[in-house]
């Protein structure tokens, strides 16, 4: 199909470029950072008030993520080319637009950097969720399953926070939010690369 399995490809690049990109801006951050205590965005810059970035993590970090935006923008494109479904192109689109905002403003940058994370995060769960669409099991149960995971996890983040927090910090729980969908991504970009038009049928 048209475009379809470059579409799989740049779906599976963006997933594989943010836990890749997290990892290195993780190993070369030159200062204490946990997986417990920071959120991954604080690669990029931590919060006001007194905001603090280092390079070459900041620069990784926002690189990444605007990089892998676009790249589910163009991926997107290509889908919907072959698919038609808007239900899952309008979150896709949304999910793409979100990681751009969250490379272009970083941590520091309230409140659009907040806002940008938000529909990531939520754009992502629903994509995945809807993926189900244009998927067949059993992949499709897999999209259901990680963004209920991470809308799930982020409401328990904003709401409730204190149930997560003593076990796996602030920066765990935002991870169970993000690498849920980025797994997803590598999957879904795979599937599609693999794509054959009887599967729907």
């Amino acid at each position: 199909m048209k475009n379809l399995k470059l579409s799989g490809l740049l779906f599976f690049l963006s997933g594989s470029l943010v836990l890749m990109g997290v990892i290195t801006a993780e190993a070369m951050y030159p200062t204490a950072y946990t997986t417990f205590k920071n959120e991954i965005s604080d690669l990029g810059a931590t919060r006001q008030p007194n905001s603090i970035s280092y390079e070459p993590s900041s620069s990784i970090f926002n690189t990444i993520m605007l990089c892998s935006g676009l790249l589910i923008l163009i991926a997107t494109n290509g889908a919907h080319t072959n698919f038609k479904k808007w239900v899952f192109t309008i979150p896709a689109i949304l999910f793409g637009l979100g990681l751009v905002g969250v490379g272009i403003f970083p941590g520091n940058i309230s409140p659009y950097h907040g806002m940008s994370a938000m529909l990531a995060f939520l754009a992502g769960g629903i994509t995945a969720i809807m993926a189900f669409k244009i998927t067949i099991s059993p992949f499709k149960y897999i999209g259901i399953l990680f963004g209920s995971i991470a809308i799930t996890t982020w409401f328990i983040a904003v709401f409730s926070p204190s149930l997560l927090t003593p076990f796996i910090g602030v920066g765990g729980i935002e991870r169970w939010v993000a690498f849920p969908l980025m797994l997803w991504l590598t999957g879904f970009g795979g599937y599609l690369m693999n794509y054959s038009p009887t599967q729907n049928k």
